[in-house]
């Protein structure tokens, strides 16, 4: 016995020992925001002010200075992320987790990312001011790898630094590009209901356009194989460690709409949600040069930004930059495909992606002159059917690193709009105002039609010449409205106005959003900072009440019981809030999953439904659904001899979310609040891990708000006891020209991506209960408020 309590004893103390040693390097580990450090390259002393939420005010003698400081103090805060965010599109991630990862890694070196940022590198003026601070902000990142402490992450999985180059910057832009894009999971969707039911199935989608009704208005002053592959292309993403881009809010409020006369811009990127965040936060101040700005890790340069002249923001134009074309194999020799003309060579390429802890994989890359074929870079795809993926990030000029400089160094309003012709890609609502009192909302992308025959929701024919025809719009046909006499603009994703005649093909969101914004944006005259801030956490839906009014008016009372009748009269007199205190929403999105697995999955299979759930379309369609009971859905084809009606596919989805919410949540509907539902965790890769995950992520919080009202936190509609919200708004910015020095600001969690910081989730309270915090300018408040450190030139 006394043997067995020496070696309990033994083993207790070497715990401790383990414990107490973790600790100390974990203590090692942290950011530093004061003192002294020494940099190469530095022509001066900067200064670096870290205010009480970390975000770096950097007060140097020039921009170059600037940058470099600005890429070591970024460095030290989120390097894991920098990490990641370079890794993905040439398809490097297996190097660090293996081979769950493989599939992506696949994709992505194939689709043709990497080749067009070496491309783009090469064509980049070397005299440029781009390519010069571009390259300092690297140098300091790349002196923090040499000189600073490595990230508890990169230790953890054993990751071999090496040194960060401008295309690992295009490569990061390059993803994020791809993230936008909506076609590689509703297309094939498409093409697969129009080939097994017919086009009358696809009315309720409106893919010619005919659900976009609120629109922006412009102002100057064998089906399995395509469903197999829209599954793969979202299952990539969805399992990705980088958040992807998912849409966004923004308005800008001209003076004559505001209590003091000044310019008020609001925007919220919604963007899935991840620890670290997005977005990092750095101030610059030079003689020549002032930036409060928001960068994306390893970017030298912010895509939303403010000083005291003007701001800019974005949210996401949603349009068509992704088409597929079915390619037809020669039948005599496979190294060739069918075009107008004749056939044509496939070109080849083969690459090696590196595994950690196993085998090299070699992957064989061919492709048509409309870009690389997925066959092979996805699985389950027939390799008889080719198809190939068009994407107009790859096959434009690339200019978008000029495009993002030249955006934070703009003169004017003019200067700033000319900036946004150099981005083919991504297609981008730029929001605009200054203190002068200019606003504008104007888009981004290389526009252009096809022949009125060809409809770019469907994957396309490869090789009539017909499909892939197009006319090339020039950059001042872009939807845009610059000083329109509304005095104001806003973009909630939402389809812009006709182009001459013609609807830009898109995945547009819903009109619920940018209903609610036009509707409290137009009636009111004197906004204030204040307003706008209570505006962009508004938790109402324009449209639920009226879509709910319309399910519960349909149902088929006699088999509706009491207590159920309690939860219809309930649902009858919601005004479409989300609160937390909010009983209706969790039986109004119940229901709309019951509705909608009983309206799709007889048709689309258990894995189609899934697909169709994820898709921007599948929101877009259900008001106007419900507004149609001859709709061929509501049939359930597995019935034989049988036709269902609305009437009866409600009723009986009705009974089903009732049911289910007595089982997950009791029997007392007032049991039956938002918060017990609605939840959100920020998840960091690694905290995906059980072991890891109290360390590295932050939550799980009941949170306010809902899909597609303006504090918008994405959910895929289920059956679940909760229901996790995936994504939402990365930052919300408030900037008012009439205080400017006191703008406001907040993110989901926190500025550093260090879980040893302070500041990795000092922000997550205020981020729930939608409160701010100051965007400062002003340096005696800086100085007063801040830690300070030094950076001086290495001798």
């Amino acid at each position: 016995m006394k043997r067995f309590k020496k070696f309990l004893l033994l083993f207790l103390s070497i715990l401790l020992l383990l414990f107490i040693a973790i600790l100390i390097y974990l203590q090692t580990t942290k950011p530093k925001y004061d003192g002294e450090e020494t940099l190469s390259n530095l022509s001066n002393e900067t200064t670096v002010y870290f205010d009480e939420y970390g975000v770096p005010h950097i007060y140097a003698d020039n921009q170059k200075d600037a940058m470099t400081t600005l890429g070591y103090v970024h460095a030290q805060d989120r390097l894991w992320q920098m990490e990641l965010m370079r890794r993905i599109a040439p398809g490097r991630l297996s190097e660090i987790f293996g081979t769950p990862v493989l599939k992506t890694d696949k994709f992505f070196a194939g689709i043709g990312i990497d080749e067009n940022s070496k491309q783009a590198v090469a064509q980049l003026d070397k005299k440029s001011q781009t390519y010069i601070l571009a390259n300092a902000y690297l140098d300091g990142i790349n002196q923090y790898i040499e000189n600073g402490t490595t990230p508890v992450e990169l230790r953890l999985l054993g990751i071999q630094q090496e040194k960060f180059t401008l295309k690992d910057v295009y490569n990061i832009f390059g993803f994020m590009s791809f993230s936008f894009a909506m076609a590689q999971k509703t297309d094939p969707l498409l093409t697969d209901i129009r080939d097994r039911f017919g086009m009358e199935y696809l009315k309720d989608f409106g893919i010619k356009g005919e659900l976009g009704t609120q629109q922006l208005k412009s102002f100057k002053g064998d089906y399995k194989e395509y469903t197999i592959m829209a599954k793969s292309v979202a299952a990539l993403l969805e399992s990705s460690p980088i958040p992807a881009f998912i849409g966004s809010n923004s308005w800008v409020i001209g003076g004559a709409k505001t209590k003091n006369g000044n310019v008020i811009l609001a925007n919220d990127p919604h963007i899935m949600y991840s620890q670290p965040g997005t977005w990092y936060e750095a101030h610059i101040v030079c003689p020549d040069y002032e930036m409060y700005g928001y960068y994306i890790a390893g970017t030298p340069f912010p895509l939303l930004g403010h000083n005291r002249n003007y701001s800019y923001g974005l949210t996401m134009f949603e349009n068509d930059d992704v088409d597929f074309f079915q390619e037809e194999d020669n039948p005599n020799d496979g190294r060739q495909y069918k075009t107008a003309e004749g056939y044509r060579n496939y070109t080849f390429q083969q690459k090696t992606i590196k595994i950690k802890d196993s085998a090299d994989v070699k992957i064989d890359i061919k492709s048509s002159h409309h870009g690389p074929v997925l066959t092979g870079l996805l699985e389950g795809l027939n390799p008889k059917k080719p198809i190939a993926m068009s994407w107009i990030y790859t096959q434009q000029k690339n200019e978008i690193l000029d495009a993002v400089y030249q955006l934070s160094h703009a003169k004017n309003l003019e200067s700033f709009h000319k900036s946004i012709e150099l981005i083919k890609a991504p297609g981008l609502n730029i929001m605009y105002g200054d203190a002068k009192g200019n606003i504008a909302w104007i888009t981004s992308g290389k526009l252009y039609k096809v022949d009125p025959s060809v409809n770019t929701n469907f994957i396309l024919n490869g090789s009539n010449g017909i499909d892939d025809k197009k006319e090339w719009l020039p950059f001042e046909k872009n939807p845009a409205a610059i000083n329109p006499t509304w005095n104001y603009v806003y973009s909630a994703n939402n389809q812009p106005e006709a182009i001459e005649g013609y609807l830009y093909p898109g995945y547009y969101l819903p009109k619920d959003r940018a209903m609610r914004i036009n509707g409290l944006l137009a009636p009111k005259n004197d906004w204030t900072k204040e307003a706008v801030a209570k505006m962009i956490c508004d938790n109402t839906s324009a449209t639920s009440a009226g879509i709910v009014a319309k399910m519960a008016g349909v149902l088929n009372n006699q088999q509706i019981s009491e207590n159920e009748l309690k939860a219809v009269n309930l649902l009858k007199t919601w005004k479409g809030t989300n609160e937390l205190e909010d009983i209706a929403p969790s039986l109004y999105n119940k229901w709309l999953y019951f509705y909608l697995k009983a309206t799709f999955e007889d048709e689309l299979g258990e894995e189609g439904f899934k697909m169709l759930l994820g898709t921007h379309i599948i929101k877009q369609m259900i008001e106007p659904q419900i507004q149609n009971s001859d709709s061929p859905w509501w049939d359930d084809i597995k019935t034989k001899g049988k036709k269902e009606t609305q009437s009866e596919i409600l009723t009986k989805s009705f009974k089903q979310a009732f049911t289910s919410l007595e089982n997950q949540l009791g029997t007392d509907i007032n049991d039956w609040k938002w918060e017990n539902i609605h939840k959100v965790e920020f998840m960091h890769p690694i905290g995906k891990v059980k072991l890891f995950s109290g360390f590295f992520n932050i939550g799980p919080f009941a949170i306010a708000g809902s899909n597609e009202v303006i504090n918008n936190q994405l959910f895929t509609f289920s059956d679940e006891a909760e229901l996790a919200t995936k994504g939402g708004p990365s930052t919300r910015r408030i900037i008012d020209f009439s205080d400017i020095e006191n703008s406001w600001s907040v993110l989901p969690t926190g500025q550093s991506g260090n879980p040893m910081s302070k500041h990795y989730d000092d922000q997550t309270e205020l981020f729930l209960k939608g409160k701010f915090r100051k965007m400062k300018l002003n340096k005696t408040e800086i100085i007063n408020t801040s830690t300070k450190l030094t950076f001086k030139p290495k001798k």
